[in-house]
């Protein structure tokens, strides 16, 4: 839940960015979009038989010997050879593609909602989407429109619109890393004010590591949790989510296809819509003018959810000592209605809130660390993986299924805690269940 609503509050703000790859186009075109390798092996079969480097650069059964950035210099120099410059040849295949399949749930958010899309992909399909009227194009060669429009769509490696500013060729990637254009200003800025869900896309290109990379050094340095999502069909191995968050910040949603998410995202928004402008009255008397929040809100299963994604509007760090203050005020006073009779809710909520948190934010060296952990000490005290009076197996069952979601730095802080407060044979299972 703690995921999908922090990219629906994102939504609501207007302070949501899709970053699509290749992956994305395939979705939205019923799979008629060509993966970049595809796309340089139909490049090859434009040559002469003789000329044709294709079993050399995409030899069957082995790796290849190049990059695929390098295969297309290789094949660029080829189609020069015969009057053919691979930037048009490339428009030519892209253009053709149109929307196709299954796509009533994404082209439902492109048509209703306010964001920005970063991509990495020369096709219009996310303009298609979203509609004429609603949408500025953006592309490296084209003049920057200085006008509004509900979805602005930024093609950092340029377009169709504009063929020859394409980034396709090693040259090309070697000019666009090491330059300091309009687009990579533009991404990197994008990254720090916006929660990023990257669709589609591998991280196997080395500018936008890079790119991200810096994002992550800002993060830390300003203690601020990470609003990176990556979004994934296939499942991804638990090492590999823990390099993501470490390297990179990013948070992974995987086994969901494209398609789904948006379903997903479409029916959390209106819920959120509903309370954001109060979430953020309510930050501004809590935080600037020192109120507490009521009993009454504190008790909603979400209310931590809200204080959390309203921090991110409001350009709150986490370290900020007031807001440090709150939520220490927040975790104390949930702790203290699991006592009351008859809370068993308050159990699933406090570790619902203690995973979400963990997920996110690096607490190691933080000022919250000896809060949450005391928390974290009367949640995993108060459950029972059998069902005896007075302990929550629903509690137990949250720990057990979000263990996981937790990042790798903050599952070994937590694992010594345990072991230092010798709590007993449950919580043990937890925090040695993913090492």
């Amino acid at each position: 839940m703690s995921s999908m609503y922090e990219i629906a509050y994102a939504a609501a703000s207007n302070r949501l960015c899709l970053f699509t790859g290749t992956g994305f186009s395939k979705s939205v075109s019923d799979g008629n979009a060509p993966g970049w390798k595809n796309l340089l092996e139909d490049l090859c079969d434009l040559l002469p038989p003789i000329k044709n480097p294709k079993p050399a650069l995409f030899p069957p059964r082995k790796n290849s010997p190049l990059s695929l950035e390098e295969a297309a210099q290789v094949i660029s120099l080829k189609l020069t050879q015969e009057k053919r410059d691979i930037n048009l040849e490339i428009a030519k295949i892209i253009e053709s593609l149109d929307i196709d399949g299954d796509v009533e749930e994404t082209q439902k958010f492109f048509e209703e909602h306010s964001f920005r899309v970063i991509t990495t992909n020369y096709d219009k399909l996310a303009e298609l989407l979203a509609g004429e009227t609603r949408v500025q194009s953006i592309t490296p060669g084209l003049p920057i429109p200085r006008s509004s429009a509900e979805v602005k769509v930024y093609h950092v490696h340029g377009s169709i619109d504009s063929p020859q500013n394409m980034v396709v060729t090693s040259d090309d990637y070697f000019k666009f890393m090491n330059g300091d254009s309009y687009f990579s200003r533009k991404l990197s800025t994008i990254l720090h004010e916006n929660t990023v869900v990257i669709l589609g896309y591998s991280l196997a290109d080395t500018n936008l590591k890079r790119i991200i990379s810096d994002y992550k050094n800002f993060s830390k340095n300003h203690v601020i949790g990470s609003n990176l999502f990556f979004v994934s069909r296939s499942p991804i191995e638990q090492n590999i989510k823990d390099f993501y968050f470490h390297c990179f910040g990013i948070r992974v949603i995987d086994e969901i296809e494209i398609e789904h998410f948006f379903g997903k995202l479409n029916r959390s928004i209106p819920t959120v819509k509903s309370i954001i402008t109060r979430s953020h009255r309510s930050i501004d008397k809590v935080i600037y003018q020192r109120h507490s929040f009521k009993d009454s809100f504190v008790k909603l299963e979400d209310s931590f959810f809200r204080f959390i994604s309203s921090l991110s509007a409001k350009g709150l760090s986490l370290d900020n000592k007031r807001v440090v203050e709150v939520i220490g005020e927040i975790l104390k006073r949930k702790k203290e209605m699991t006592l009351e009779s008859g809370a068993w809710e308050q159990y699933e909520h406090l570790a619902s809130w203690l995973i979400y948190l963990g997920s996110f934010f690096e607490i190691r060296d933080t000022s919250i660390k000896a809060i949450y952990l005391r928390a974290v000490k009367r949640s995993m005290e108060t459950m029972s993986k059998d069902k005896y009076f007075g302990y929550s197996w629903k509690a137990y069952e949250l720990w057990q299924a979000g263990w996981s979601s937790i990042n790798a730095s903050n599952r070994a802080l937590i694992k010594t805690y345990v072991e230092d407060q010798s709590l007993d044979a449950d919580a043990q299972s937890i925090v040695n269940s993913v090492t």
